[in-house]
């Protein structure tokens, strides 16, 4: 654009010749065409022929108005040249100052411009002119185009600085996510048995017990070899991922889960849940794990769960009439409500509120969006 303009400068100011020397025009016009030309496509593919075709175009320019000077040319024909010598043809520096042979060849060009453009003002104005004006704007597009690279590779090297602190930041993020994951999938299952083993397994069937140690026994072994668990809506993990049935959108499963747990759960409202994948199974994983912590810690059988759902959102209220606590007094780092239910349901942008007092029983309110 820079060379476009002082082109399109010097050639108006040749435009002042006309009608007194309508030759010099239409002899120059070819050229100025050709530099027009060459800008563009230099522009495009710094391309070092045409480099070389637009000095060597310029110099003739600049030789052709030499002519007419010494001819007696006005001054018009000087300022014409000392344009296109000073503005015009150092623009070619912004795409060539970045290899040997293009900087030899634009220091034998500039030499060549001064040369002609001192030869042409010196019929007209004075040489000395000339020589300032071509010195002096080399120089400033010089100048400009190195502080450009300079700034242009300081820009590069934050953006590539940002970019590695990027993915160093995506990295720990994952690690912390797989770490959450594995801390979510050994409190879910391999704690949650040991728990029941700690206990003599009271109130669960010896055949449940057994049942559920050697799944987890079966997804340890299989962990250990470098297996990717996956949540199942039942509470339970699968190492491949399944397609979505029925049974994973509804209650179901979580239900079929603690019947041969031994918690009598009641069950009320909305059966079948239509919600996204990861929304779904992070809802029926944090509702089974409260269930599990009223099998575990309420001291009561039974517990009630009521579904509703509006346009927007999906509720599940768990509530029990076991022996409660005090809030305050609960670690809220514990790993059970922390990570398998407060985390699981935040990451799909729901909300978790809990209700309890010692001897009054807990509620246990999940909501997550629809979409």
């Amino acid at each position: 654009m820079v060379g476009l303009s002082f082109l399109s400068a010097s050639f108006a100011t040749l435009l002042l010749e006309i009608p007194s020397d309508l030759d010099l025009l239409v002899a120059a016009l070819p050229l100025y065409g050709l530099m027009a030309a060459g800008f563009v496509i230099i522009g495009r593919t710094r391309s070092l022929a045409w480099t070389v075709t637009v000095l060597v175009a310029g110099v003739a320019t600049i030789l052709l108005l030499d002519l007419d000077a010494l001819g007696g040319g006005t001054a018009s024909t000087a300022a014409a040249a000392i344009v296109l010598g000073s503005g015009a043809l150092p623009a070619l520096i912004v795409c060539n100052l970045d290899a040997p042979a293009r900087i030899i060849t634009l220091s034998m060009g500039a030499t060549l411009v001064l040369v002609a453009t001192i030869i042409t003002s010196s019929a007209t104005v004075s040489p000395l002119e000339g020589l300032l004006s071509v010195v002096i704007g080399w120089s400033i597009l010089t100048g400009v185009t190195v502080w450009l690279s300079v700034s242009i590779s300081r820009a590069l090297a934050r953006i590539a600085r940002l970019g590695r602190a990027h993915l160093a930041e995506r990295h720990a993020t994952q690690t912390e996510a797989q770490r959450r994951q594995g801390a979510r999938l050994l409190h879910d299952t391999v704690l949650a048995t040991l728990t029941l083993l700690a206990h003599s397994g009271v109130g669960v069937s010896p055949d449940a017990l057994r049942a559920q140690a050697s799944e987890d026994a079966r997804l340890l072994r299989q962990l250990r070899l470098g297996g990717t668990p996956m949540p199942r809506s039942s509470g339970a993990y699968t190492l491949e991922a399944t397609e979505t049935s029925d049974l994973g959108h509804t209650l179901e499963s979580v239900k079929q889960r603690f019947d041969r747990m031994g918690l009598t759960v009641s069950w009320h409202g909305a059966g079948r849940l239509l919600l996204p994948s990861d929304v779904l199974d992070a809802f029926l994983l944090s509702l089974a794990e409260c269930l599990e912590n009223v099998r575990r810690h309420s001291g009561v059988s039974n517990a009630e769960v009521t579904i509703t759902q509006d346009d927007t959102t999906v509720r599940a209220m768990v509530t029990d009439t076991g022996v409660g606590f005090d809030l305050e007094q609960v670690d809220a780092a514990k790993l059970g409500l922390a990570e398998s239910v407060v985390a699981r349901i935040r990451e799909v942008g729901g909300r978790t509120r809990l209700f309890s007092a010692p001897g009054s029983g807990t509620t246990v309110v999940l909501e997550v969006p629809k979409l």
